[in-house]
C-alpha cells in the first residue's frame, strides 16, 4: 500500500468517524419515527440512514470533539424548568385580563462564532415558551427574536440575557475548550 493511498484511506477513516454520531442520530431517528425499536427498524434504519447520507450529501459538520456531561445535564434540568415556567408565564400573560402582555423584537448577538452552536441556541430559545426566533444573521451572529411578556428595556435586556445564557450552557456542554474560554471572557468582562 503506497503512502498517498494510506493518507487517503486515513482522511475517509477520519471523515467517516466524525459523522458517526449524525449517522448515529439518523438511525434512532428513523426508530423513532416507526415507534418500534427492533432489528427490523434498526437495519431499516441504517439503510436509510446510508441513503440519506449518500443522496443529500452535505458539508461535515465538525464538532468540538468534547461533551461535558455534567453541563449537558444541568442544560436539560434548566431546560425543563423554563419550559415549565415560560409555559405558566404565557398562561398567565393570556389569562390576565387587566392588560396586554407587550411584545417585542429584540436582537441577540451571540458571542460564539459556530454554526451548531447558534443553530442549538435558536432551537433552545424557540422552544422555550414566550419567544420565538424570526431571523438569524450568520455572518454577524445575531439572532432575532419575537417575545412576549415585554414591557420596558428591563424586559429586553432580561431576554438577551435569556439567550445569552442559553448559548453558554450549550458551549460549556458541547463547546470546544477555545469557545469555553471566550464565554468566560465575555462573563468576566473581557473581549466579547
Amino acid at each position: 500500500m503506497s503512502p498517498d493511498s494510506r493518507t487517503r484511506t486515513r482522511r475517509i477513516f477520519l471523515q467517516a468517524w466524525r459523522q458517526l454520531p449524525f449517522f448515529i442520530w439518523l438511525v434512532a431517528l428513523w426508530m423513532l419515527l416507526w415507534g418500534q425499536f427492533t432489528v427490523v427498524s434498526a437495519v431499516t434504519g441504517i439503510a436509510a440512514a446510508i441513503l440519506v447520507t449518500r443522496v443529500f450529501r452535505l458539508p461535515p459538520v465538525e464538532l468540538s470533539g468534547r461533551v461535558n456531561l455534567w453541563w449537558g445535564l444541568v442544560f436539560v434540568l434548566e431546560f425543563f424548568v423554563a419550559l415549565v415556567l415560560g409555559s405558566l408565564t404565557v398562561a398567565w400573560q393570556v389569562l390576565d385580563f387587566r392588560r396586554q402582555p407587550g411584545a417585542a423584537i429584540i436582537a441577540v448577538h451571540l458571542r460564539i462564532d459556530d454554526d451548531l452552536i447558534m443553530t442549538h441556541t435558536a432551537v433552545t430559545a424557540s422552544l422555550i415558551p414566550g419567544s420565538l426566533i424570526i431571523d438569524a444573521d450568520r455572518d454577524r451572529r445575531i439572532l432575532y427574536l419575537h417575545v412576549i411578556g415585554v414591557r420596558d428595556d428591563r424586559d429586553v435586556e432580561r431576554q438577551r440575557a435569556s439567550v445569552l445564557h442559553w448559548e453558554e450552557r450549550i458551549v460549556r456542554a458541547v463547546g470546544s475548550r477555545k469557545q469555553v474560554e471566550r464565554v468566560d471572557a465575555a462573563k468576566a468582562g473581557g473581549t466579547p
